[in-house]
Order: C-alpha cells, then sequence, then structure tokens
C-alpha cells in the first residue's frame, strides 16, 4: 500500500505540471512526445546516472572526510547539486539539435520537463524510505511535492532557457552561456540543500525557492510574449505580398485564434500552425549560416506554398500536410 500510495503521489503532481508547462507555451507548443521523452530521461536515464555518478564521487570523498556527518551534507550540499545537473542536463544537449527547439521557451519547457521527471523518481524514493508513519510520509509527500521537485523542474529549465537562447549563436557565446546555465543551475539545486541541510536555514531556503519560483514564471511569461512578438512581426511582413490578410495578423497572435467564425473551420488548425511555424522559420533563417540556412530558406519557401495553397482552395487536408519524397520533413533534426 505505501508503494502503491507512493507512486501516485509522485506521478501526479508532477504530470500535472508538466501539463500546465505544456499548455502554457500557447504560441508555438512542443510536440508531446519529444517533451514526454524528456520527461523519461528525468526520470530514469538521469536518475541511474546520477546514482553511479554520486555513488563514485562519494567514495572518493570518503578517503578525504573521515565524518560520517560531514560526508553526507558533502554528498547533499557539493555532490548532489553538480552531479544531477550533468546528468539531466545531459539530454538538452541531444533536444536543443531538434528543429522544433529554437528559443528560450522551448529550453524552458523541455528543460522542465526533465527537472520533473527526475523530482517524480526522487520524491518516490523519498516517500518509500522516509515515510515511516502516517504524518511524517504526509508531510514528506507536501515539502516535496511543493517545492524539491520544483527545484529540479527551475533548476533544468534555466539551463535550458540559456540553450535555447544560445542556439543561434556563435561558437563562443554558445559555449560561454552553457557554462553559465549550467552553473545556474547548480546554484539553484546548491542553494536549495544548503538551505535544508541546517533547521537555522530552512525557513530562508523555502523563502528562496518561493522567489526563485516567481522569477521562473516571470522569465517564462516574458519569453512566451517575446513568441507573440515574433509572429506579429514576421507575419506582417507577410502582408506586403498579400500572403496573409492584415486582419488574421491580431488573431493569430492571441487566443482569438482557438475561436470559429473567423476562417473556414476545415482548415483553420492547419492554417495556425503553418502560419506560426512559417514565422518562426523565418527568425531561425535569420539567425542561420551554412548548411543550416539552406534548410530554412526551403523551409520558409515551402510554409508560404502551404499557406497560399491552402488559402487559396480553402480544402486543402492534413494529407496535404507532407512533402515530395526525398525532401526534408518539418521538424526533423538538421
Amino acid at each position: 500500500m505505501l508503494i502503491i500510495s507512493s507512486a501516485i503521489a509522485a506521478a501526479i503532481p508532477m504530470l500535472v505540471y508538466l501539463t500546465i508547462i505544456w499548455r502554457f507555451d500557447r504560441y508555438d507548443r512542443e510536440p508531446f512526445a519529444l517533451l514526454l521523452k524528456n520527461y523519461l530521461w528525468g526520470a530514469l536515464g538521469a536518475i541511474i546516472l546520477a546514482l553511479i555518478g554520486s555513488g563514485v564521487l562519494s567514495i572518493l570523498f570518503s578517503f578525504l572526510i573521515q565524518s560520517k556527518e560531514i560526508l553526507q551534507r558533502t554528498e547533499t550540499i557539493i555532490i548532489a547539486p553538480v552531479i544531477e545537473e550533468i546528468t539531466k542536463g545531459i539530454f538538452l544537449f541531444i533536444t536543443v539539435k531538434n528543429i522544433k527547439f529554437d528559443n528560450m521557451t522551448d529550453g524552458i519547457v523541455y528543460g522542465g520537463a526533465i527537472g520533473l521527471g527526475f523530482g517524480m523518481t526522487e520524491n518516490f524514493l523519498y516517500f518509500i524510505a522516509y515515510g515511516n508513519t502516517l504524518s511524517e510520509w504526509l508531510s514528506i509527500v507536501l515539502i516535496r511535492t511543493l517545492f524539491s521537485a520544483v527545484m529540479h523542474c527551475v533548476s533544468t529549465a534555466a539551463f535550458g532557457a540559456f540553450l535555447g537562447y544560445a542556439k543561434f549563436k556563435d561558437s563562443y557565446a554558445k559555449t560561454s552561456l552553457t557554462l553559465v546555465g549550467l552553473f545556474t543551475a547548480m546554484l539553484i539545486h546548491f542553494a536549495w540543500n544548503l538551505s535544508v541541510s541546517f533547521e537555522s536555514t530552512a525557513l530562508p531556503g523555502f523563502i528562496f525557492m518561493i522567489f526563485t519560483l516567481v522569477i521562473f514564471i516571470a522569465a517564462y511569461s516574458v519569453s512566451v510574449l517575446s513568441e507573440r512578438k515574433i509572429i506579429t512581426e514576421e507575419l506582417t511582413d507577410e502582408t506586403a505580398s498579400g500572403l496573409i490578410p492584415p486582419e488574421h495578423i491580431n488573431i493569430l497572435n492571441s487566443p482569438l485564434r482557438n475561436k470559429t467564425g473567423w476562417i473556414d473551420e476545415s482548415i483553420r488548425k492547419l492554417y495556425i500552425s503553418a502560419a506560426t511555424t512559417l514565422a518562426f522559420r523565418k527568425v531561425q533563417l535569420q539567425n542561420s549560416k551554412g548548411m543550416s540556412k539552406i534548410y530554412y530558406e526551403k523551409d520558409v519557401e515551402y510554409f508560404r506554398n502551404f499557406i497560399s495553397n491552402l488559402l487559396s482552395s480553402r480544402k486543402e487536408t492534413a494529407k496535404d500536410y507532407t512533402r515530395n519524397p526525398g525532401e526534408t520533413k518539418p521538424g526533423e533534426k538538421l
């Protein structure tokens, strides 16, 4: 019964958090399958690597530190933030190569997903290990659900945000921003673990976590609003050629696009998806070089043609959202 209750208490809140983060990205929502891969990496892959890495470092530190209490605090305050943020962040280096990962918002979403997956598994292990009585179990569930797991989400999301911002930068900026992002994730993790390791610093730790969460929500909101600005600016450029009707701009960049009546309902969702993707591909084109630039040029042209045909016929179906054999499909890795 303890295992079942702990599994439910660990999984459901994290899946709720994941859904909220995913749905809040309302302008260019990430493929749920890719989001789930990142979540599962955090829940399984990152946990396994973290256990191995932490175990190895703990053995090495045990030769230098004789006190079990000091060693335990070292594992919690120093080793855990370093190892866990590295193992969580590794998968982001794979995800960032996907064409759907193109800005800070995407980094926050994918990084947050990894952190929530990690938090779910870690919570489950804590719930079954330390929930000796019902009151203790409920206390652990409450604290870890509202704070510890959220810390994992925020720290890895911060790293993802830096990777998203750095994606189209030059090599020096990309390397620098990656290191700063990883250090930021470790710092958030370190500060939380340090604060809860001592009774005298517990209250400041909870205040710190709340403050960090507020910053996270604010940064995510600003990032999402920047996506709206991209849609407005890039699609406004398309009105001159007659591709996008001017009256559609303020609909495509707002919740009004989810309402019916402003365009033929049979093409509404396809039109929204294609127009939004066109806007982001144009930004990617402006920031890319070499083979990537050639790819984005073709992609921009593809979506322009698709939208033109869609609005001309108003009878396109999901079956038409394909390419000729041999062409790269939207969403594939470069």
